[in-house]
């Protein structure tokens, strides 16, 4: 169970610093578009990238999310159950996330699949669609994988006892 959690953990840390290098690509971006809007002319397909960047972003740092709770979460409900019966519903959502996640995922995949076939770019930098679109399955695949290790290990006695 050791090894699953560390492998986990370590795939999500990694996605986390791409997660990372988007967003100061998108600083970067966005900074030097500004500045060379006042000065000379701003950089063709900001938009696009940022779009993209954004997107990337946020779905490669979904699993880390997930791994130190800071999603959101309304639980006023939960907390005033018995242990047990709040341990069963969190183990339930996570299985219903997990799953949900695992089909997004793949319909995300899918999507990617199409857009490959197609060759669609994107309209001002003609920069091909499809893997972004399969970097942001990776990430929902990830945070499905996250989601099930979360609800092994709500089960495991010896994480309990911690």
């Amino acid at each position: 169970m050791n090894f699953i959690k560390a492998l986990n953990s370590r795939l999500n840390k990694v996605s986390l610093q791409i997660a990372g290098f988007f967003l100061i690509a998108m600083i970067l971006i966005s900074c030097g578009n500004v500045f060379l809007r006042i000065v000379w002319m701003p950089i063709k397909g900001t938009y696009e990238l940022l779009g993209f960047f954004s997107a990337l972003a946020a779905a490669m740092a979904l699993g880390y999310t997930q791994i130190n709770r800071n999603h959101v979460a309304v639980d006023i409900l939960i907390t005033r159950l018995p242990k047990k019966t709040s341990k069963i519903i969190d183990g339930f959502s996570c299985l219903i996330g997990c799953l949900f996640f695992i089909i997004a995922g793949w319909q995300v995949f899918e999507c990617a699949e199409i857009l490959r076939e197609s060759g669609e770019v994107t309209e001002t930098l003609r920069i091909i669609y499809y893997p972004f679109t399969y970097v942001m399955s990776m990430g929902f695949f990830l945070l499905s994988s996250t989601l099930f290790v979360q609800f092994l290990t709500l089960f495991d006695r010896e994480e309990g006892e911690k």
